[in-house]
């Protein structure tokens, strides 16, 4: 009976992509014993607290990503973070960098580290794309609104920052001027970044 379940819980983890939150876990129906037993027995690895993933399967690409993702769901990773997955920037990310909506409780987790940007609903919603890393749905911002997002954040970040983000996305990824725009209107940026878009054309 408790093989029965153990076996049954290792074929929920494969079927959702190897990887769950203790809750998601619970409400398949994975007894809490049996996740702990599986944790013990190294069937799986905790790659955060109440995140669990199979030990069989390969090492995580984006690992902070995915715990991001898992324990923040309502998240979209931005900025910094967005712009090392895009690679376009010679910074190397600290932290998690997630945009949640205004009047939002920072999550309060141990790890990865977060640092919580707070966006308005109609910012928030625009460029989000969904990505599959390792088995898990991340929401993530698309490349040109990461870049205008930096811009709005400069003073933050460091204009040096958003500046070669510009840079890399248009000369090595391709992404238009229009696109860049289309995104610098509504966060009112546009004005601060046409220099830069001049200069790099």
């Amino acid at each position: 009976m408790a093989e029965d379940r153990y076996n049954r819980a290792q074929e929920v983890f494969r079927q959702h992509g190897g990887t769950l939150r203790t809750g998601n876990a619970l409400a398949l129906g994975i007894h809490p014993r049996t996740l702990y037993r599986m944790r013990n027995d190294r069937v799986l690895v905790q790659i955060s607290r109440g995140v669990f993933r199979l030990a069989s399967l390969p090492g995580l690409s984006h690992p902070d990503l995915v715990a991001a993702a898992l324990r923040v769901p309502r998240g979209v990773v931005c900025l910094v973070s967005a712009l090392a997955y895009h690679d376009v920037t010679s910074e190397v990310p600290h932290e998690v960098q997630i945009a949640l909506p205004r009047k939002t409780k920072a999550p309060k987790i141990d790890y990865p580290p977060l640092r919580v940007f707070w966006f308005s609903d109609a910012v928030l919603s625009e460029g989000v794309e969904i990505v599959m890393l390792d088995g898990v749905e991340v929401r993530i911002f698309n490349l040109p609104k990461t870049v205008v997002d930096c811009f709005r954040f400069r003073n933050k970040l460091g204009l040096d920052v958003a500046v070669e983000a510009l840079s890399q996305a248009i000369k090595r990824k391709g992404v238009q001027p229009a696109e860049v725009l289309r995104y610098a209107r509504p966060c009112r940026v546009e004005r601060v970044i046409l220099p830069y878009l001049e200069a790099i054309q």
